[in-house]
């Protein structure tokens, strides 16, 4: 562009550049700012004579005849000072391109949604004889209120050059939105930067190939809209069509699968995530003008002055001083005196006492010495004749009777009566009152005791029982242990489809899976058709039955009639209604060969919920699909 701009450079007296957005082949997209209405604006800038800006400014009359809440409106077009511009309404929020790359792939009932608001659009667009041209994810907003915004009707396109009444491309690129919000791959005509879509043999993927859980009529509408042949109708690949070829119908077709939208834009806004939605606070660039407008000297910032210089005393050690706030006397010391020190008071007058402050000239007498301890004995003295080695404790000096009382004798260890060392004091030894009247009855006891062993031994060796009685010739027949129980077929099972790898809702038939468990086996339960088998290379691992088995249940075996074979099985019981296999008691596995096989569990396990998990499918054609006929389990 031979016009250099930057950012801090006005447009056309008014404009002023913010941001530069994107960049392609000298055209260029920038966050502006109205300096009239004091609001942002979005600006595309080519130059005068390129050969894109007489399409550019005809892009924008169309675009500015087009009048919808979703499309952001043009504002101003003009050629001046060798460029020529367009001002659009700025829009706030995440474009779909950044919300599928920050949360993943849409809800399918909010990724209808939001394609069926463009598509609105788009086809009174398309009415008025208008296309957008350019309908990539990059244009499309979700602006902070949770409301749908197309950017660049028309005239992003013609900066990419691309002119024309084009509804065709229209039309595909709305596809490719539903597709990018179903899987988060690009899939549409016009160049975006979404990661394309995967191909086989040449044309693009079904989404339900690409993610599992979209919905069927999603998927056919994706299909039906990105294979067209040259006439413009779908391209029949042996699966249901869906007559639509222009916005309108997509539109009626969405509004169709998504019934009631109400919630919808709040629940798409509270799915994006804060960082992304575009909240930040915007500081616009500070520029030449604005700084030539404001100059000016700063205000000189006073300092603090240093203090008069003071004579320094010499050093002397003392301790840091706590941070205070000085106090300037009124007169300064002239006979060099010292301060006043922090911590001793100030006084104002002479005449006040302070010799209390000053330190003694004679310091002051010692405290009495303490007395020196009676000197302790070695020895304890050796007690007269007929008295006991230890005295008991003095109770005081009205019941010690004057007699000297040593601190050795003080350190008793119990409680009561006791010497100081623990000792009991030495007495005559009286035999305890009673103890004649045990050993009597200890004696009784012994010889009771030895003559009920006498009889006993007298009755066994007469061949009586140990009472005396005579032994019954007919003994009572000791009963035998009850066998177990036979196994008997459990009633009254509840099933319903199990899938935790359907992303989003699980859907594997679950209004059918009642009709494996309902005691006929002319009526069958499937699973959904998959191209690759099951799998850690598959699109999912498992998929099977949970059964309620009304009740803790301890089963022994399990019965499965299927269709097909071979199909690979497994048995999980559990006490709470799973969510899926992980984490669960895997109780039996085997691969059946053959449409009916029983599985026997090694020992009995005993839970509520029986789960039957395929990991195996056999061939349906091409594809592979499991089918169970009936589920019988047994139990004790």
């Amino acid at each position: 562009m031979p016009h250099s701009i930057r950012p801090g450079d006005v447009l056309a007296g008014r404009y002023r550049l913010v941001d530069l957005l994107t960049e392609s082949g000298g055209a260029r997209f920038w966050r502006a700012h109205d300096r009239v209405l004091e609001r942002h604006v979005a600006l595309h800038v080519i130059d005068a004579g390129d050969p894109r800006a007489p399409g550019l400014l005809e892009a924008a009359r169309r675009s500015a005849t087009i009048l919808d809440r979703r499309i952001l409106r043009v504002l101003d077009a003009e050629t001046v000072d060798g460029l020529c511009y367009v001002v659009n309404e700025w829009g706030s929020g995440t474009s779909l391109d950044i919300l599928v790359a920050s949360t993943g792939p849409l809800e399918p009932r909010r990724a209808a949604w939001l394609v069926a608001e463009v598509a609105d659009s788009v086809a009174r667009a398309h009415d008025a004889g208008v296309t957008h041209g350019r309908l990539v994810p990059e244009n499309v907003l979700v602006d902070r209120n949770g409301e749908i915004r197309v950017i660049g009707f028309s005239v992003d396109a013609a900066m990419h050059g691309l002119t024309g009444f084009r509804p065709s491309v229209d039309t595909s690129d709305l596809a490719g939105l539903l597709y990018c919000a179903l899987t988060g791959k690009w899939a549409g005509v016009s160049a975006s930067a979404v990661p394309r879509a995967p191909l086989e043999h040449g044309e693009v993927l079904r989404p339900r190939q690409v993610r599992a859980g979209i919905p069927r009529p999603l998927d056919s509408l994706c299909d039906a809209v990105l294979h067209t042949q040259a006439n413009g109708q779908p391209t029949n690949r042996g699966r249901e069509l869906v007559a639509v070829t222009t916005a309108r119908e997509i539109s009626a077709y969405l509004d169709d699968f998504v019934g009631d939208p109400a919630g919808l834009p709040e629940a798409l806004l509270a799915s994006i995530p804060a960082p992304a939605r575009g909240d930040q606070l915007v500081v616009l660039p500070a520029v030449p003008e604005i700084l030539a407008r404001d100059s000016g000297e700063l205000p000189a910032v006073p300092h603090a002055e240093p203090e008069h210089p003071e004579p320094e005393p010499p050093p002397e050690p003392e301790d840091e001083p706590e941070p205070e706030e000085e106090s300037e006397p009124d007169d300064e010391p002239e006979d060099g005196g010292l301060r006043t020190q922090a911590g001793m008071p100030i006084f104002d007058d002479d005449s006040d006492d302070v010799s209390w402050l000053q330190s003694r000239a004679t310091p002051a007498p010692p405290p009495p010495p303490f007395e020196e301890p009676p000197q302790r004995p070695l020895f304890a003295p050796t007690p007269a004749r007929g008295e006991p080695v230890r005295r008991p404790r003095p109770g005081g000096a009205s019941t010690n009777g004057g007699v000297e009382y040593w601190p050795w004798a003080d350190t008793g260890t119990g409680t009561g009566r006791t010497t100081g060392s623990g000792l009991t004091p030495v007495v005559d030894d009286e035999p305890p009152p009673g103890r004649s009247w045990l050993r009597l009855a200890a004696a009784i006891a012994a010889g009771l005791l030895l003559l009920v062993a006498i009889v006993v031994a007298y009755n066994l060796g007469r061949g009586k029982t140990v009472l005396g009685a005579e032994v019954d010739d007919d003994p009572t027949p000791t009963p035998s242990a009850t066998p177990s129980a036979e196994p008997t077929l459990l009633g009254g099972l509840v099933a319903d489809d199990l899938d935790p790898q359907g992303t989003p809702e699980p859907e594997e038939n679950s209004d059918d899976a009642p009709l494996a468990v309902d005691g006929k086996v002319d009526t069958t339960w499937s699973t959904s058709s998959y191209q690759q088998q099951l799998g850690p290379g598959g699109l999912k691992t498992g998929v099977g039955l949970s059964i309620d088995l009304k009740g803790m249940q301890t089963v022994t075996s399990v019965d499965v009639t299927l269709v097909g074979a071979p199909t690979g099985i497994s048995l999980y019981l559990s006490d709470a209604a799973p969510t899926d296999v992980e984490g669960l008691q895997r109780v039996a596995s085997t691969t059946a060969e053959t449409e009916t096989v029983t599985i026997t569990l090694s020992e009995p396990a005993e839970g509520r919920f029986l789960v039957v998990w395929l990991t195996a499918l056999p061939p349906d054609g091409a594809e592979f699909r499991g089918t169970i006929a009936e589920v019988a389990v047994r139990g004790e």
